[in-house]
């Protein structure tokens, strides 16, 4: 008697216990093998090596996770630190020691514009081995942090002694090369000015490393995070010095001294509210409060009206003085880009039309827009707080995006499950959807989406599900962009969702994009349906020349029947032939006869009423009667068309012709 075949179970026991243990992906991949050589039937092997697939996917998912964890834990506390710190050696230091850690480089460095000499150089460096690099100065323009401070923008090359975007000096290339090192990000550190001056570069922070490497997106934006707070903290720290220094020299005074304590008083008071107001704006992002608590926060200090929009005009929160909620309306989208523009590029408040606007920045990257609903002008002090406010929220911006692009990498893998295995396992694929908190049989709209950069589509797509009260997830499948969206009505037009959404991601990618949608529509396999659904509409619009726009399969007309899976043919052709059908029907009349005998004659009235045994003139006054009933375009070709359409339908469905 044979043994019995050895079972999955305990191997995929196993791929749980390892991913519990966060084990290497080496053990995770060894489960296979080891079920194998255990004997598994080939098709109980194949479930493994799939849940062995999928748990290296969870395990790299989870390991990214908790590295942006780590690095915004880092970026907060480095927050905290920079508010609490005075002596500006010490804030310098906690920069470099900090950028050095959160980017995970071989050595991090500032350097600080000499007004005299006219050029930078080295302050701190963290990790340097080389003196020859650490008394290194740098000429405006010259190299990677001179161009950094020269334009205001961040650069990073991936190996500066190749790199011919720089130019190269014998000196810099000297202490780079002392150094060792190869891959370089710098970012600058920048003050707006407080008398509506353009921004000011204060200072370059550079991270790097001795071997090439290329500095990410996220990287670069969150190390100019450091360099926002860093800006602020150094700027903190001399006024304060200025202050003692004042002080000090009052202090050797008498007939003016009374006047200027007063002024430094309120001077130091100033800065004290700035400080204040940062700390308590920081820590409402410590706490994990959300955006309508920063806007709230800051329309009490400034005892105005606060309102937050997405880039595309949308708006995120609107709070007012007394910390009351009320419903904003979308600012024009080209406006507010403009205005928002020349914030960023002055690093800078602007006041436009009643209003100051305030760009929320990650790096070069516009997230948000701060909107001040304030006629009267504010003071150096309000202006610079309602500055910073910009700098948490975009603080607090780039935290919700990077966990919600995180979670939703994780429930793009249901979907991409969902449309290529619907039928082998529908029970377990709603399990996971309710486990990642999408309930499969609930109503949903599908959404196909295609053009723009492809590189910038799916981004686009993130920030356009992130930024608004839209419900849903996303995916990458088939060369193109899948969205699921929750239909919070379920007679919800997939036709105005699909415009919606090429309107807005058009603006996201500057680029045409065009989206097809399909639904509303529950259930696993009623979705992998609706998306086929969707692909052919897609195709259909992409063949009619409708690049840029949105539409759904109904709307296509006739297109909708032919392209459709299953669609409502019937209604169909009620909705063409239906006032020929019933005028047919009440009065015994053969206009729907007369109607297909025209066409089959190719338009001609003779050959026509030789068919149908009528006088000529017989059959114009039935034609005159179909005018009538269908509108004067009943014969134009687009028209004529469907119609023809319709009938041919109608005696395949079993009509009668009367």
């Amino acid at each position: 008697m044979s043994e019995p075949s050895a079972s999955a179970a305990p191997h995929l026991r196993r791929l749980f216990d390892l991913l519990a243990d966060d084990a290497p992906a080496e053990a995770l991949g060894a489960v296979s093998s080891q079920a194998r050589a255990a004997g598994v039937p080939t098709g109980d092997l194949a479930e493994v090596e799939r849940a062995t697939a999928t748990a290296l996917r969870i395990r790299g998912a989870l390991r990214q996770h908790r590295r942006r964890e780590l690095q915004l834990t880092a970026l907060f506390d480095t927050a905290g630190d920079l508010a609490a710190s005075r002596d500006l050696d010490d804030v310098l230091k906690a920069i470099v020691r900090r950028a050095r850690m959160l980017l995970g480089t071989d050595t991090a460095y500032l350097t600080l514009p000499d007004e005299e000499a006219g050029d930078t150089y080295m302050r701190v460096t963290d990790g340097s081995v080389s003196v020859l690099f650490q008394r290194l100065r740098l000429e405006l323009g010259h190299g990677l942090g001179g161009l950094v401070a020269q334009t205001a923008s961040p650069y990073a090359t991936p190996d500066y002694r190749t790199d011919d975007r720089f130019h190269h000096t014998r000196n810099i290339n000297a202490g780079v090369l002392d150094e060792g090192l190869v891959a370089i990000l710098g970012v600058p550190l920048l003050l707006g000015s407080s008398r509506g001056g353009t921004g000011k570069v204060i200072g370059v922070l550079f991270a790097a490393d001795r071997a090439p490497r290329v500095f990410s997106p996220d990287e670069v934006a969150l190390l100019c995070s450091l360099a926002a707070h860093a800006a602020i903290a150094i700027d903190t720290a001399r006024a304060l010095a200025d202050t003692r220094s004042a002080l000090d020299e009052l202090a050797e005074t008498n007939a003016e001294l009374a006047e200027a304590n007063a002024a430094v008083r309120a001077h130091s008071a100033a800065m004290r509210r700035a400080e204040d107001s940062h700390d308590r704006l920081t820590d409402l992002v410590l706490r994990g409060r959300d955006v309508q608590d920063v806007a709230a926060a800051v329309a009490g200090l400034l005892d105005s009206p606060l309102t937050i929009h997405d880039p595309g005009g949308r708006p995120l929160a609107a709070v007012r003085p007394d910390g009351a909620g009320f419903a904003a309306d979308s600012m024009d989208a080209g406006w507010l880009a403009e205005t928002a523009e020349e914030s960023r590029t002055g690093a800078r408040a602007v006041h436009r039309d009643g209003r100051w606007i305030c760009a929320v920045l990650a790096g070069q990257e516009i997230l948000a827009h701060l909107v001040l609903h304030r006629r009267q002008q504010l003071d150096d002090s309000d202006r610079r707080l309602f500055e910073r406010a910009s700098v948490v929220t975009g603080l607090l911006l780039l935290l919700r995006r990077t966990v919600a692009e995180t979670e939703n990498r994780i429930r793009g893998e249901l979907i991409t499950d969902l449309l290529t295995e619907a039928d082998r396992d529908p029970a377990g694929l709603a399990e996971r959807g309710r486990r990642l908190g999408i309930d499969l049989d609930r109503p949903h709209l599908l959404l196909v989406a295609e053009g723009g950069a492809r590189e910038r589509l799916a981004p686009a797509v993130m920030r356009y599900l992130f930024g608004g009260d839209i419900h849903g997830v996303s995916a990458e499948h088939a060369g193109n962009v899948v969205l699921l969206i929750e239909a919070d009505d379920p007679a919800q037009a997939a036709g105005d969702a699909a415009r919606a959404a090429a309107a807005q991601l058009g603006q996201l990618t500057q680029a045409p994009v065009t989206v097809a949608a399909t639904g509303p529509a529950r259930g696993a396999r009623e979705l992998a349906s609706a998306y086929g659904e969707a692909a052919r509409c897609l195709r259909a619009m992409r063949v009619l020349g409708r690049t840029g726009e949105g539409a759904c399969v109904e709307e296509l007309g006739f297109l909708g029947v032919v392209l459709g899976n299953a669609q409502d043919v019937d209604g169909f052709v009620t909705a063409t032939l239906g006032p020929l059908l019933e005028y047919d029907a009440q009065r015994g009349t053969h206009l729907v006869r007369t109607l297909g005998a025209y066409f089959g004659s190719g338009g001609s009235l003779i050959r026509a009423k030789d068919e149908l045994h009528v006088h000529v003139n017989t059959v114009v006054q039935r034609l005159d009667r179909v005018q009538v009933l269908l509108g004067r375009d009943w014969n134009e070709p687009g028209r004529a068309l469907e119609l023809q359409l319709a009938l041919r339908l109608h005696l395949l469905a079993g009509g009668r012709e009367r």
